[in-house]
């Protein structure tokens, strides 16, 4: 968003803010170009929808570079979440089934999503009980580090469930 500032503020009247904060009250916009000149600083609009618009005196270049810094550090601070799948068959024994729960728990332990996925084939699909009580066993052993979104559901030859990290104590106060 730009400002404009100076010269560009073409209004015949502006409601003046100090570089303190303070209300300089209501004047044209020749005068308060004046008294920016006067204190050695700019004249930048920054409510131009208000009635007057708001005008504020101060460094431009210096709100400039500190919107820039704080526009970084946001990005800096920005985590995107990816969704992680795990595939399994009806039929997984249960070491396979606990080396897929380990690897579930790491991604949510990392803050992603984990979609767990059945896949049934041929006649499996008879059984699609099977499957569900797979995917709920699998939410029920990811419970103390995760909270599941959907319920296990069939779609196609795939029953899909999605668990979401926990928000813990630790997390919140990290992120403030």
């Amino acid at each position: 968003m730009s400002h404009q500032i100076n010269d560009e503020i073409r209004d015949r009247e502006v409601r003046l803010i100090s570089d303190t904060g303070e209300q300089l009250g209501i004047m044209s916009a020749r005068e308060a170009l004046a008294k920016a000149e006067e204190a050695n600083l700019d004249l930048v609009k920054i409510s131009p929808t208000a009635n007057p618009p708001v005008c504020k005196l101060m460094d431009y270049g210096k709100f400039k570079f500190e919107q820039a810094k704080r526009e970084k550090e946001a990005r800096k601070n920005q985590r995107v979440v990816e969704i992680k799948e795990v595939r399994m068959s009806p039929g997984i024994d249960v070491n396979d089934f606990n080396v897929k729960l380990r690897n579930a728990q790491k991604f949510l332990a990392e803050g992603n999503r984990v979609k767990a996925t059945v896949r049934f084939r041929g006649r499996e699909m008879a059984h699609t009980d099977i499957g569900k009580k797979l995917l709920l066993k699998f939410a029920e052993d990811c419970a103390e580090v995760a909270v599941m979104d959907k319920e296990p559901k069939l779609e196609g030859r795939h029953m899909n469930m999605f668990l979401s990290p926990k928000v813990s104590k630790d997390t919140k106060e990290a992120t403030k």
